[in-house]
């Protein structure tokens, strides 16, 4: 039976990355600096906490850099294999990193304003290795943690048109997370503030979360 992954995101010590390993995450996500946005938390922090990730757990970090040897660097300094662009790139930076770092897991985020994302995502091609559709609005730097749901009809022909995993973000929460599946049907969900209502990761949300995409698997997916 195929199954929803699971990220959870903006991660901020040893403490959430178990609770959110123990509840059932594919990958953590790790905010590195941003203009805008919740969960930053510095660099070396981020490579404190990564030792303590098992495999085949998968830690993320999301990177505000645009050009391919400062996403490199970023993802070294936080000694991660996996990065996660928040902004809109040229294509030729995915070219560029796959000949330079071919280890690299590149997930590019789309941020869906208006139907003008399916073209945007297609303008990639086979470039990224992942898509994250989230609810961003670059034009004034907001590039994530939003909390905000997008359009799903444009995030549903999003996924549609493309056989590359997608992950969907943005103001996902234990209440919608099933809508989500039905609606959408991602490769993954992607959430951060649905979970922490005072900031912190909510052992209980987190838990409802799971059971929620749990359900919604069995009913959406089940034979």
């Amino acid at each position: 039976m195929r199954r929803t992954r699971v990220k959870i995101c903006c991660i901020r010590s040893v403490d959430e990355a178990a609770l959110a390993i123990a509840a059932g995450a594919d990958a953590l996500g790790f905010v590195g600096p941003m203009p805008t946005g919740v969960g930053p938390i510095p660099d070396d922090t981020t490579r404190a906490i990564t030792p303590h990730v098992p495999a085949p757990i998968s830690p993320w970090i999301l990177t505000y850099e645009s050009e391919p040897d400062a996403i490199l660097a970023h993802a070294e300094r936080c000694a991660v294999a996996t990065v996660q662009i928040v902004q809109h790139v040229d294509p030729a930076v995915h070219d560029a990193l796959e000949r330079r770092a071919p280890w690299l897991r590149r997930v590019q985020v789309i941020h869906v304003e208006d139907r003008g994302a399916v073209d945007i995502m297609a303008a990639y091609g086979a470039g990224p290795h992942t898509f994250l559709l989230d609810s961003g609005r670059p034009s004034v730097d907001e590039l994530g943690g939003t909390g905000r749901v997008h359009d799903w009809d444009v995030s549903a022909a999003c996924v549609a048109s493309v056989t590359t995993p997608v992950f969907l973000a943005g103001g996902l929460n234990p209440s919608n997370a099933a809508d989500a599946i039905r609606k959408v049907r991602p490769f993954g969900l992607d959430v951060c503030t649905g979970l922490r209502p005072n900031t912190a990761l909510d052992p209980a949300r987190l838990t409802a979360f799971f059971d929620a995409i749990r359900a919604a698997d069995d009913a959406v997916y089940g034979a």
